[in-house]
């Protein structure tokens, strides 16, 4: 009889493969080296064994979207040698919360998050990678900056204390052509780039789309469904 956690594994293993086969052949056609991209396991809804194995496996950096589920699955997995990325939209009430366990957060989408986070971060003595996250469509329930107040934003996050503004992401529209959504952010992140150099990360591409991120310049690549299979809903 199968040990349930060893075919976990062997499952989780196989799909890393075939993620990491990915991303080399997107860096490969791009020309670019396979040590530009990182790869971020977004673990949300799937248990903290998931990530265990994960870490087993050689993934060190693991993404999740929900503080309520992503609080204790950081605590559960504390030993464990990760990088956290909230990846998700925040309510200023839970940004203590989020300071807490990620190292870096990809949603700074408005001042008022900034200030929260940075008191968040200065309270705790921590200092908390962001990233812009630059809404690419119409859609306000997706969050994001317009791309017209980036600059504005970038200067709050780099004046805050606790924060290190670390680039920009974006979520490709639903529908749309991730291509030009893409081409779109790497100009966002050339520009920013202008008067803050050092803001060099775009965290762009997901499971079914990261080939074209990687085509445009990411660096950060979300990938959830291609490594642990189709999510299950969210229960609290």
């Amino acid at each position: 009889m199968n040990n349930p956690d060893t075919t976990r594994r062997d499952e989780i293993a196989a799909a890393l493969t075939e993620v990491e086969r990915r991303i080399a052949a997107a860096c490969a056609a791009a020309g670019r080296a396979r040590q530009e991209v990182t790869l971020v396991a977004v673990t949300k809804t799937y248990p903290a064994s998931d990530v265990r194995l994960l870490s087993g496996l050689g993934v060190a950096h693991v993404g999740e979207n929900r503080d309520q589920e992503a609080a204790p699955k950081a605590r559960e997995c504390a030993g464990l040698p990760l990088t956290w990325h909230f990846v998700g939209q925040i309510q200023t009430n839970k940004a203590r919360s989020v300071v807490s366990y990620a190292d870096v957060v990809h949603s700074v989408d408005r001042p008022r998050l900034a200030e929260a986070l940075s008191r968040a971060a200065a309270g705790a003595g921590r200092r908390v990678t962001c990233l812009l996250q630059v809404a690419l469509d119409d859609d306000p329930g997706r969050g994001g900056v317009l791309p017209s107040g980036v600059a504005a934003l970038a200067e709050a996050v780099a004046a805050s204390e606790g924060l290190v503004l670390g680039g920009v992401m974006a979520v490709a529209p639903l529908g749309g052509d991730p291509v030009r959504a893409f081409a779109r952010l790497a100009e966002i992140s050339a520009d920013l780039r202008t008067d803050h150099p050092e803001a060099t990360a775009i965290s762009a591409g997901m499971s079914g789309d990261l080939d074209h991120a990687i085509a445009h310049g990411s660096t950060l690549v979300r990938v959830g469904t291609a490594l642990l299979g189709r999510r299950k809903p969210f229960v609290r």
